[in-house]
C-alpha cells in the first residue's frame, strides 16, 4: 500500500471522528479558563489524605510525636490547595457557558468546599479508626493494626470511600464518583460514595463487592469478597429511561455479617445482627437475629 492510500486513509478517519453526530455525547467542550479534573491530582489528593489520616503510614515515614504537627500542616495546606483546584474543576464540569465574573465566584465555592472538608478530617479520622478496629479483632490472621492499614484492601477501599461520601455530602460534584472509582480499580472494592455506612464497617478479602449509591449499612457489619448489594430492578419514567436518585439498594442494620458471593437485592431489610450465607440470591426482608444458609 502506497503512502498515498496511508495519506487518505488517515484524512477519511479524521474526518469520520470529527462529525458531530459520531461524538454526540462523548465530548466536552473546552471553555478558556475552565480546568479539567486530574487523575493525577487526585491521586495525590487521596494520598495527602490517607498520610494526614494515618499519619505514618502513609507519606512521610519518618514522621514521630515532636514532627507530626509540622508534617500534618504541610500536608494539609497542600491537601487545600490541591482540592480547591479538582473541585473547582469538578464545578466547571456541571456549568455550562460560565463568564469569567461567574468564574471568580466558583473558585470561591471550590475554596470554601475544601475548607470545609479539611473541617471534617478529624471526624473521618474517628470512623475510620473504628474501621480499623473492626477489621483487626474480625481476623485472626491480623497481628497488628499497622498491619491492617498498611496491607488490608478495605482499609484503602473504605478510606476513599469516606473522603468521597464526605465530599458528596457537601454537594461537590464528580469528584466524588472518581475517588471511589480509583479505589475500585486499586481494590476491585466497588462502593458508591451515596452510600451511608456507620462504624465498625470491615469487608474480609475484599475483592468483588458492590455497594450500590442507596445503600443504607448500620454499624458493626460485616461484608466477605464477592457480596453484591445491589437493585432488583429500575423503574421507568414516561420516556423509558431509569429514575435516578430513588431509594432501590438493600439496607442492612447494626451486626450483620453476609458471607462470601451473596446478592442482595431491591430496598430491603436485613434485620440487627441477621446472617447470611453464602452463595445466596436474597430478594426479601430477612428478620433481626435470622440465619439464611443454602438449602441442601
Amino acid at each position: 500500500m502506497s503512502s498515498l492510500n496511508f495519506t487518505n486513509i488517515l484524512t477519511q478517519t479524521v474526518d469520520e471522528l470529527s462529525e458531530s453526530t459520531s461524538y454526540k455525547g462523548l465530548i466536552r467542550q473546552h471553555t478558556d479558563g475552565n480546568p479539567l479534573p486530574s487523575g493525577a491530582m487526585l491521586c495525590e489528593i487521596v494520598e495527602l489524605a490517607r498520610a494526614i489520616l494515618f499519619p505514618g503510614y502513609f507519606g512521610n515515614a519518618t514522621l514521630n510525636s515532636r514532627t507530626i504537627n509540622y508534617h500534618i500542616g504541610v500536608n494539609v495546606e497542600r491537601l487545600m490547595e490541591l482540592l480547591t483546584q479538582q473541585i473547582l474543576a469538578g464545578l466547571c464540569s456541571v456549568e455550562e457557558n460560565s463568564n469569567q465574573a461567574y468564574g471568580e465566584e466558583l473558585r470561591l465555592k471550590a475554596a470554601n468546599l475544601s475548607a470545609q472538608f479539611i473541617a471534617q478530617l478529624p471526624q473521618i479520622r474517628k470512623l475510620l479508626a473504628t474501621d480499623v478496629e473492626a477489621a483487626y479483632n474480625g481476623d485472626p490472621a491480623a497481628t497488628s493494626y499497622g498491619e491492617v492499614i498498611s496491607c488490608y484492601p478495605a482499609i484503602k477501599a473504605i478510606s476513599n470511600y469516606r473522603i468521597a461520601h464526605q465530599l458528596r455530602q457537601l454537594g461537590v460534584p464528580l469528584i466524588p464518583r472518581i475517588i471511589t472509582e480509583m479505589a475500585h480499580s486499586e481494590t476491585g472494592i466497588d462502593i458508591h460514595p451515596g452510600a451511608q455506612i456507620g462504624s465498625h464497617f470491615t469487608i474480609d478479602h475484599g475483592t468483588g463487592v458492590v455497594i450500590g449509591e442507596t445503600c443504607i449499612i448500620g454499624n458493626n457489619v460485616k461484608l466477605y469478597q464477592g457480596v453484591t448489594l445491589g437493585a432488583k430492578s429500575f423503574p421507568l419514567d414516561e420516556d423509558g429511561k431509569p429514575i435516578k436518585g430513588i431509594p432501590r439498594h438493600p439496607i442492612l442494620e447494626d451486626d450483620v455479617i453476609i458471607y462470601s458471593n451473596a446478592t442482595i437485592l431491591g430496598r430491603i431489610t436485613i434485620g440487627k445482627g441477621a446472617t447470611v450465607g453464602g452463595n445466596i440470591w436474597v430478594t426479601q426482608d430477612v428478620a433481626p437475629g435470622d440465619r439464611i444458609v443454602q438449602r441442601k
